[in-house]
């Protein structure tokens, strides 16, 4: 994606079904989970980089001693550094016991971390706040293991302040202001309502359908409960993604399948996706349930998850993101008019490549179909079933990530100068009369197009420039764990604002602004999403055309077009993730509807901040 957003987190847990001495004696390391956990959270890291945080329990442990432990960081490498804080802490222990690595029994009495399960947090701060107090996981601590409650999770909920109005609480700023602050007050107030006379009974089901049944948003979250009970669980419409994976000796839940794969070596068919709307309470005697916790609504997997976000090791991912590619074919060909010869295809940025890969495949076919019909339909020579033979698509690498760039030049037209010099070009591979395409993730603001990489492409003197997104039009803002929550930052939007004020039709924003406000007072907010109505005079290709007249730079010699993926080539692509609320504004949950109002009313009143 080459508009920076920010987005997602990450999840990893981890359930040791076995005393800490069998790991050792099997794995030669009584730090098997620990380093699982290490290896769990890298192979993720692409979920988050600004925090992250880790929580661990220890079972079986003596009245009066520390039973739950946290650790968080903020900031760039956190996982690294929190794992080299453990690593120092048994360095330190090492200096007066020598040989504490031979006795896991004593590493688990004096290592803090050395618990049965294992909770990791890799983080994004969609909230722009990532200081340490926001960084998962949270806690809840009492003196009564059974009322100890520490959370983490991917998720934004569209209802924390009514959450907060339910329990009449009072929390501090950072709970305040945070999701993940209303999700644990919720989920420890039904904990510490249920009956702990006997811990091994605690009933976990109950308490996540009452807690779990007033929250509004898009979730994986999971919590450790200091009697050892633990568990993961997904919201209603599978917007977040979540996997588990059980053998005998190991519990392990994560945000990405190929992150467990390759963690514990194990095949694709032996992870199971958590059901919408079910979680996995896994007991302190290392029992596991997965109960159907909230009636599953509509399923709404994150499509942007396919597109962009996870990553593309994972082999259904891989061939959606192949498919999304190969369905924009035809829109290319009949853009350049079927001319291959005069054609170089390429993709910004890197992680678009799958993408790329697939578009050349379906131009490929069409190349392929043309040479058949041209052998039937007369003879040819050897050199013209030569030249028929060798004809390819022509591609290049025409733009590598350079140094990100830094400047201390404050004014706006010095700084988007020195933007342009993000990404080197290759010189020399375009043609006089070449048409270049250019295949990207997806086009939320267009910011980096239209200040960097338009300007960049032109230098290398093409005759046009045909930007390709994988992705359909942003036009409504995300609250489920994007942050893409201001209405005027898309491009997309700005496109039919910019169209309406050409046709005479400002009168449409008015009409909408006021439906938005009488829906409000009635709060009726969330009822209906009345945004669409800014797009519904346009069609899709009407709002593509004016995307690319506002991110031509009027510096720029080639003519410039955009093509976007329409949402029916995403259905085709992505059959099993459906969450397209962010292109079609059909929101899986009410909090949507008044997230998308809100944030066009911020629009119309000038004012800064998310809808949520």
């Amino acid at each position: 994606m080459s508009d920076a957003i920010r987005h997602e987190c990450g999840l990893a847990y981890i359930r040791l079904l076995k005393p800490l001495a069998y790991y050792h004696r099997k794995y030669g390391t009584a730090f098997y989970g620990l380093n699982k956990l290490y290896l769990l959270m890298e192979k993720q890291h692409n979920r988050g980089q600004d925090g992250a945080g880790i929580a661990t329990v220890k079972l079986n442990v003596e009245p009066g001693h520390q039973f739950m432990h946290r650790m968080r960081i903020s900031g760039a490498q956190a996982i690294s550094k929190i794992f080299q804080n453990i690593q120092q802490e048994v360095s330190d222990l090492e200096k007066m016991y020598p040989d504490i690595r031979q006795y896991p029994g004593l590493l688990k009495g004096y290592l803090n971390f050395m618990g049965e399960t294992l909770l990791g947090h890799l983080r994004y701060g969609t909230q722009g706040r990532n200081n340490v107090e926001f960084c998962h996981p949270f806690m809840k601590p009492s003196i009564n293991p059974t009322r100890t409650l520490t959370m983490a999770g991917n998720f934004n909920l569209v209802n924390t302040d009514e959450l907060f109005s339910m329990l009449d609480a009072h929390p501090t700023t950072t709970i305040r202001e945070s999701d993940l602050g209303a999700m644990i007050e919720m989920v420890h107030y039904y904990l510490c309502l249920a009956d702990d006379t006997d811990p091994e009974a605690l009933n976990i089901e109950g308490i996540l359908k009452q807690a779990t049944g007033h929250f509004d948003g898009g979730y994986v979250c999971s919590g450790l409960i200091g009697n050892g009970d633990s568990f993961v669980m997904r919201d209603p419409n599978g917007i977040r993604p979540a996997y588990f994976f059980q053998n005998d000796e190991v519990i392990v839940a994560a945000s990405e399948r190929p992150a467990i794969m390759t963690t514990f070596n194990v095949p694709l068919e032996e992870i199971k996706e958590l059901r919408p709307g079910s979680a996995i309470i896994i007991k302190a005697n290392g029992s596991l349930t997965n109960p159907q916790i909230l009636e599953a609504g509509e399923h709404k997997a994150c499509s942007f998850e396919r597109i962009y976000f996870s990553r593309g090791s994972d082999a259904d991912i891989y061939r959606e993101r192949m498919d999304l590619g190969r369905n924009l074919a035809p829109k290319v060909l009949d853009m350049i008019d079927n001319d291959l010869k005069n054609t170089i295809v390429s993709f910004i940025p890197n992680t678009a490549e799958i993408a790329f890969y697939g578009l050349i495949k379906g131009l490929e076919d069409y190349l392929n179909e043309i040479k058949i019909s041209r052998i039937h339909s007369r003879t040819l020579t050897e050199e013209e079933t030569r030249e028929l033979i060798n004809r390819r698509v022509r591609i290049e690498k025409i733009a590598i990530k350079d140094v990100k760039m830094r400047t201390f030049i404050t004014e706006d037209a010095s700084r988007n100068e020195m933007v342009q010099h993000v990404y080197d070009i290759t010189y020399g591979t375009v043609k006089q009369g070449d048409t270049l395409v250019v295949i990207d993730d997806s086009i939320v603001r267009g910011t980096t197009l239209r200040e960097s990489i338009i300007k960049m492409l032109d230098r290398l003197g093409p005759k046009r420039i045909i930007v390709v997104s994988s992705a359909p039009q942003i036009r409504f803002p995300d609250c489920y764990g994007i942050d893409m929550s201001r209405m005027g930052d898309f491009i997309a939007f700005q496109a039919a604002v910019a169209l309406l004020k050409d046709r005479g039709m400002e009168n449409v924003l008015q009409e909408t602004f006021q439906q938005c406000k009488d829906a409000e007072a009635n709060g009726q907010l969330k009822e209906q999403n009345f945004v669409k109505a800014i797009y519904a005079p346009f069609t899709p290709e009407e709002v593509s055309k004016k995307i690319a007249e506002l991110l031509r730079p009027e510096d720029v010699s080639a003519s410039v077009d955009i093509i976007y993926q329409s949402v029916e080539g995403l259905y085709d692509a992505c059959p099993h993730n459906k969450g397209d609320w962010y292109f079609t504004g059909n929101y899986p949950t009410p909090g949507g509807n008044r997230v998308a109002n809100k944030a066009f009313m911020n629009y119309m009143e000038q004012k800064e901040g998310r809808g949520y």
